[in-house]
């Protein structure tokens, strides 16, 4: 199993001192984060995708590019990749390049995004989001996997004779998560393709969840692509961590009750209580996340969003340490111990290599 955080890329003001970090400092501090995680023994960085302020992530694959020149076994992902309102064959063309550049270590999580401005600004509609999510990612898909692609579609102009460079590493595609909160059409589509299905549930009740991803299995084995236990999940988590749990719910309140999206809403304790978040002792944060899998099953990828609400990078440096000395070595080995022998693994691009010419040896023999 997989796990890493993922960054909203929010420029937030620090509660606690009034202080907001320029555009540069958090561009900075997103790298040395992203470090950092390697250092401490996690799987994978994934970065958003925004373009609007207080949000500074507007192009994830420069940044994870730079990132992957600076690190050697860290996964990279984007926690969302905006499949409505980019183009598909520039996505096509970017991922690919930093796929190379990655030696592989590469894969991309593709969502509708949550700001609703953004579609006109990209000269799309949001009345057609579903819609748009659907055929750009067909064809994203076949740009990926035909040398020479013609296509014509409802959303952007036809493509004739044409190649999208660089091709693939070996010919083989990023691996793709489609990333949903609310909508069963997402959840359809990943089955359909055989992709992945991330649930960022980190502001939904386990009851919302669980929905989800069994539609997603059912679906995922209605396609024939396993039995619904092989499908590939991964969910979204939210934590802050102190060895007393007092301490740390004295510390993140402030940052709780300031933060984008959620901020001023719900309290501290209702939001604990109803969602995935987990404010408290690296003890708790393991028996929170254990009880995941007991609403979604055996999944294969956990991020977790650390660095928001203004945190300062000090403190997001020091919930790392914790989640890579205490947390997460608990974590592999426990999800490891409950997991059949049957439920695949992540796919990485060694693995989807390897899959492949294994069966072409196959098929040789």
């Amino acid at each position: 199993m997989q796990f890493g955080i993922f960054s909203v890329s929010d420029i937030t003001t620090d509660p606690t001192t009034g202080r907001t970090p320029t555009e540069a400092e958090r561009i900075k501090d997103i790298v040395t984060i992203a470090k950092h995680a390697e250092q401490v023994g996690l799987d994978v960085f994934a970065l958003g995708e925004h373009h609007n302020e207080p949000f500074f992530s507007s192009s994830p694959t420069t940044t994870l590019a730079y990132i992957a020149a600076q690190t050697s076994t860290l996964q990279l992902s984007t926690a969302t990749t905006l499949i409505t309102t980019n183009d598909p064959v520039k996505i096509a063309e970017d991922f690919a390049m930093l796929q190379h550049l990655a030696d592989g270590r590469v894969d991309l999580m593709l969502g509708r995004g949550n700001t609703g401005p953004v579609y006109p600004w990209f000269g799309k509609d949001i009345r057609a989001g579903i819609p748009l999510a659907i055929e750009n990612y067909s064809l994203l898909h076949k740009l990926w996997r035909e040398h020479v692609v013609d296509w014509q579609g409802k959303f952007r102009t036809p493509l004739q004779g044409f190649t999208s460079t660089p091709r693939p590493l070996d010919e083989i595609p990023p691996f793709v998560w489609h990333g949903s909160i609310r909508s069963p059409e997402i959840a359809e589509q990943a089955a359909y393709y055989g992709d992945g299905f991330f649930a960022n549930h980190i502001f939904w009740p386990a009851s919302h969840t669980q929905r989800m991803v069994q539609l997603y299995r059912q679906r995922f084995e209605h396609y024939g692509h396993g039995s619904a236990d092989q499908a590939i999940v991964g969910l979204g988590g939210q934590v802050f961590m102190r060895r007393n749990s007092q301490d740390a719910v004295k510390e993140f309140r402030p940052y709780f009750d300031n933060a984008p999206v959620y901020g001023h809403g719900p309290s501290l304790e209702d939001f604990t209580r109803e969602t995935p978040l987990t404010v408290g002792s690296p003890q708790q944060v393991i028996d929170k996340t254990l009880g995941f899998r007991e609403y979604v099953g055996d999944y294969q990828r956990q991020l977790f969003l650390l660095d928001h609400a203004g945190l300062p990078v000090k403190t997001v440096l020091e919930q790392l340490d914790l989640l890579g000395s205490e947390v997460v070595p608990v974590l592999r080995k426990e999800f490891a111990a409950r997991k059949p022998a049957h439920v695949p693994d992540a796919p990485t691009h060694a693995s989807l290599l390897a899959a492949r010419d294994a069966a072409k040896e196959e098929v040789k023999a």
